[in-house]
């Protein structure tokens, strides 16, 4: 199936979304595309709304107008249920300060998922450990997130979110927490998995420099996305 232009639909597809926290309007109207395979960094001030944004496209919340379209679905309409069996296998999702459970060693956070999907703590250990080496802390692999430096877990936190091959990672400032080399570091093992799996990435972020790893950029302003500035 192909839109008019004779490109391929978009992925995922946030329209007109509006989202209210109390009386502070976080979206009004911000609407956004990725396509299949995609990096698209969203940047903007504090409190622009990039992460209401995110949290909405990736199923974590429900906008309160608007529609979210994801791979013919919309997310905005499901039930609880499904919305979470896509979280598991479609989606993975990296925060600032990765989240892992602490009282897990990094090789159990990233087997975790796939446990959660059926797969034996042997075969899960397995794979969790290939993709710790892949992002190069397979040598931290037993260590708990507390001992890790910020890089290692960070590093850790995404193996985690792409150990069960997604169709799309939503990553929220992945490198908010780091210093300029731990943050490369992290860019460029997430940006050469993601082009290795064909995983598009909607990237969060107030960094230019985070940005520039992106194929394109919107800017959000005032809980929308700008106008000059969204894709074609």
């Amino acid at each position: 199936m192909t839109d008019n232009g004779g490109t391929p639909p978009p992925l995922l597809a946030g329209r007109d979304l509006a989202r209210a926290h109390g009386r502070t309007e976080a979206l009004r109207g911000a609407s956004v595309e990725l396509r299949a395979g995609e990096i698209l960094a969203v940047t903007g001030a504090s409190g622009s709304g990039k992460s209401t944004l995110l949290h909405c496209l990736a199923g974590i919340v429900r906008p309160d107008a608007g529609s979210v379209t994801y791979a013919g679905e919309r997310l905005d309409r499901l039930p609880e249920k499904r919305l979470s069996e896509l979280r598991r296998t479609d989606f993975g999702v990296v925060f600032q300060f990765g989240q892992l459970i602490p009282e897990l060693t990094a090789l159990d956070n990233v087997a975790l998922p796939l446990m959660l999907a059926g797969a034996t703590r042997t075969d899960a250990r397995a794979r969790a450990g290939e993709w710790l080496e892949r992002f190069g802390v397979r040598g931290q692999g037993e260590l708990r997130p507390g001992s890790m430096s910020g890089g290692q877990a960070q590093r850790a936190a995404l193996a985690r979110a792409l150990v069960t091959g997604p169709k799309v990672v939503f990553a929220d400032e992945p490198t908010g927490a780091l210093d300029s080399l731990a943050s490369e570091q992290v860019m460029t093992a997430l940006v050469h998995t993601a082009r290795e799996a064909g995983t598009a990435v909607l990237l969060i972020t107030h960094d230019a420099q985070v940005a520039a790893y992106a194929d394109r950029e919107v800017r959000m302003g005032d809980g929308a996305v700008r106008p000059a500035e969204v894709a074609a």
